[in-house]
């Protein structure tokens, strides 16, 4: 019996949006929410019964206990994290965009003290005492330093039998596509269930062709048990050990997008860890459109919503 679920560890970060209709040059006010692929994934995980924990390294003062207090409050086990007595927080800054002007971030993450991370900073027997490590190419991004962790991790976890997740989530304001090809394509034969988009399957590991021969072409070159695909609002694609599936995506309204794809994922592992990744993508297309229905990169939602007919209905 493991302690936990799920385990990740990542960048703890604050974002700070501008109002529909301003740009960042011109806005008299900014919105804050906490933020962190890896913290998202583990904070929905938590919301739906399961027991996972997130590491990171941050400094003392309002910004972190404000991240702190986010993911705490739904039930993420944060004891792993590492407080400094100095540094500074992560931020990003985020002009949502609307037609024909596209959304665009602003990073303001650099000297950070997670950057200075090492295999070192955390205490692995702890953290790989779960069923499923988590990662993404979002931490191995960051410096030489977060990506050899990473693959420490990754590689410890699979000495361990411990099952991995790798999520590429390629960002191109973080490293070149060939970088990311060299560092995360040797953990491949180490992860169980890959997920990787369409666009990051032809940028970062140069496959060719649509959704579905994107995602089949990644499962037959690297054997992974699972491979899940997204191609943004054209479907989600599967291959793996439960065959090949395709699945509609259903547009929504979209009131703040960031966090919707970790949405996504967390929904598809909680499909994993009951060995069913199919219905876990199903899980994760509710959770995704359910992310987009309010602000903050943490989608807040019970396991009871999940199941919610499609109506704008008060539940009463």
């Amino acid at each position: 019996m493991t302690t936990y679920d799920l385990t990740t560890f990542g960048e703890a970060q604050i974002r700070l949006t501008v109002e529909k209709g301003n740009r960042l040059a011109t806005c008299q006010q900014l919105r804050l929410t906490p933020a962190g692929s890896e913290a998202n994934v583990a904070g929905l995980l938590s919301q739906l019964g399961r027991k996972t924990a997130f590491a990171s390294s941050v400094p003392h003062g309002g910004l972190a206990t404000r991240f702190m207090n986010e993911y705490r409050s739904v039930g993420v086990d944060l004891s792993h994290v590492v407080r400094t007595d100095d540094g500074r927080m992560a931020l990003y800054f985020m002009e949502p965009g609307e037609y024909p002007l596209p959304a665009k971030v602003t990073y303001d993450r650099m000297y950070t003290k997670f950057r200075e991370i090492t295999p070192e900073t955390f205490d692995w027997d702890a953290l790989l005492d779960t069923q499923v490590l988590f990662v993404t190419g979002i931490t191995a991004a960051l410096t030489e330093s977060t990506a050899e962790t990473v693959t420490y991790a990754v590689e410890e976890a699979a000495r361990r039998g411990v099952k991995v997740a790798l999520d590429v989530n390629y960002r191109s304001l973080l490293w070149t596509p060939e970088r990311a090809r060299s560092v995360l394509e040797p953990l491949i034969d180490k992860v169980s269930i890959l997920f990787c988009s369409r666009l990051d399957g032809i940028k970062v590991l140069g496959a060719e062709g649509d959704g579905p021969t994107v995602n089949a072409e990644l499962h037959r070159r690297y054997g992974v048990d699972h491979v899940v695909s997204t191609d943004q609002i054209s479907g989600v694609y599967y291959s793996g050990l439960q065959g090949q599936q395709s699945f509609a995506v259903e547009p929504v309204p979209v009131v703040d997008r960031p966090g919707a794809g970790d949405s996504f994922v967390a929904g598809t592992l909680h499909g994993y860890l009951n060995d069913d990744v199919l219905a876990g993508i199903g899980y994760g297309l509710r959770t995704s459109k359910l992310a987009l229905t309010h602000h903050g990169d943490l989608t807040h939602v019970t396991p009871a919503e999940l199941e919610l007919p499609t109506s704008t209905d008060i539940v009463r």
